[in-house]
C-alpha cells in the first residue's frame, strides 16, 4: 500500500504561482511512476502532468505545457508540480497518483492508478 497526501494548494491571482506536494507513505515512492490529474467543477478529471520512476522522463497536458513543471525527490517520497502564469481555467482540485506502470500511461490513461491521494484544491481568481 502506499498513501498519498497532498498539500500547497490554496487561492491564488492569475499569473501568480503555486507549488504542490504529493507525500507518500508505504511502499518504495521510486518503485512507481507518479502523476498529477485535475477536476474542475462539473468537469471530468483530466490528466496534467507525469514523471517517470527515475524522473528523467516527464509528460505534460498541452493546456499547462511551458507553464507547468513536475519533478520529484525519492529520498523525500515526495513528488512536486509547480505552477506558474496560473489562469482562472486552471482552477480545481489537484490529485497526485501512482502507478507501477508507466507515465506514459498515465498521460493518456486517466482512471485506473494503483494509489491516488484525496486532493488538494488550487483556486486562481482573475
Amino acid at each position: 500500500q502506499v498513501q498519498l497526501v497532498e498539500s500547497g494548494g490554496g487561492l491564488v491571482q492569475a499569473g501568480g504561482s503555486l507549488r504542490l506536494s504529493c507525500t507518500a507513505s508505504g511502499r518504495t515512492f521510486s518503485s512507481y511512476a507518479m502523476g498529477w490529474f485535475r477536476q474542475a467543477p462539473g468537469k471530468e478529471r483530466e490528466f496534467v502532468a507525469a514523471i517517470s520512476r527515475s524522473g528523467i522522463s516527464t509528460y505534460y497536458a498541452d493546456s499547462v505545457k511551458g507553464r507547468f513543471t513536475i519533478s520529484r525527490d525519492n529520498a523525500k517520497n515526495t513528488g512536486y508540480l509547480h505552477m506558474n502564469s496560473l489562469k482562472p481555467e486552471d482552477t480545481a482540485v489537484y490529485y497526485c497518483a501512482a502507478d507501477g506502470r508507466t507515465a506514459q500511461r498515465m498521460s493518456v490513461v486517466t482512471g485506473g492508478m494503483d494509489y491516488w491521494g484525496k486532493g488538494t484544491l488550487v483556486t486562481v481568481s482573475s
